[in-house]
């Protein structure tokens, strides 16, 4: 009997999982079905709240109440701070300073449950759990902003790279006849990266009705690239005085290209201090067991 009954209730709980999957297969179907009729209006709230997408039902909410929440703890100017170094990433999304407070709210949230995991799940007990702890923590709270300063450094590190070669394009372009905005828009379709989004972004704003000058300057504040303030500053020089601008972009182009190659040099000079400490610590204690290893061990056998 026990066999059989346990066959039925298998069975009926089979029949009902089938019973709820067929029924949610096909209101599926018919949201997604609806979602196509242009014009199509729902009376129903539920039923239009259901025809959104899974994204604006559950994970804008949380969004919302995690940004919120973080906001009221977060000093003043922290998220002028934070939409300032998003736009030196790259990043220029609107929400894109919500969804960071947001990961930074969950990051608090769960260091404490870090914590209690380490030390009481885990039971790692002393300073070797301890500092686990710690690390952990210190990874939860400031990991997304170490994240963000490095995508800015590589940023600004690539358009530091890249404007020597990007002006020499400039220099060739306005030497063969072309404007200065002709030539950076040709740049821009030869050259990909950082530096001539950039550019088109300048192009933009001003095909909106900015003025160069304006441009070039949000385009400066937005980059925080001292070669690349220093470019723009010698082109709104040369526009107020009426000097050429292919003279300036050559002085430009050849300075940068000094620039680049002064800092080659000194990271070239910095390799032999950074590399010391690897030496000493890694490659030195290996080379002195393998050197003076035998004569202790002969030393040893002949005492």
């Amino acid at each position: 009997m026990l066999p059989l009954a346990l066959g039925l209730l298998a069975l009926a709980i089979g029949v009902g999982l089938w019973t709820v999957l067929s029924s949610a297969d096909e209101k599926a179907t018919v949201r997604a079905s609806l979602r196509q009729l242009d014009g199509y209006e729902v009376d129903n709230v539920r039923d239009a709240e259901l025809l959104k997408p899974m994204k604006e039902r559950t994970i804008a909410p949380v969004m919302e109440r995690l940004v919120e929440f973080g906001k009221r703890f977060t000093p003043d100017g922290y998220s002028d701070k934070v939409r300032t170094r998003l736009t030196a990433s790259g990043n220029s999304s609107p929400d894109a300073v919500d969804r960071f407070i947001a990961i930074k709210v969950v990051g608090f949230a769960l260091t404490p449950v870090a914590l209690i995991l380490v030390l009481g799940v885990l039971g790692m007990g002393g300073p070797k759990g301890f500092a686990c702890a710690g690390l952990l923590a210190a990874v939860m709270i400031y990991g997304p902003d170490a994240i963000l300063n490095r995508r800015v450094e590589e940023r600004q590190r690539e358009i530091k790279q890249k404007l020597p070669d990007v002006l020499d394009l400039l220099v060739i372009s306005v030497e063969a006849g072309l404007g200065f905005e002709q030539a950076l828009d040709r740049t821009v379709s030869s050259v990909p990266g950082a530096l001539t989004q950039e550019f088109a972004r300048m192009l933009g704003e001003v095909r909106a009705g900015a003025s160069r000058a304006q441009a070039m300057r949000a385009m400066e504040k937005r980059t925080d690239v001292p070669e690349l303030r220093s470019f723009v500053l010698a082109i709104l020089q040369a526009d107020t005085f009426g000097v050429s601008i292919g003279r300036v972009l050559r002085a430009q182009a050849d300075e940068m290209r000094i620039k680049r190659r002064q800092m080659a040099q000194e990271k070239a000079q910095k390799a032999p201090v950074k590399m010391m400490i690897p030496m000493v610590f890694c490659v030195f204690p290996a080379l002195f067991v393998v050197v003076i290893g035998p004569a202790i061990i002969n030393i040893k056998e002949k005492f």
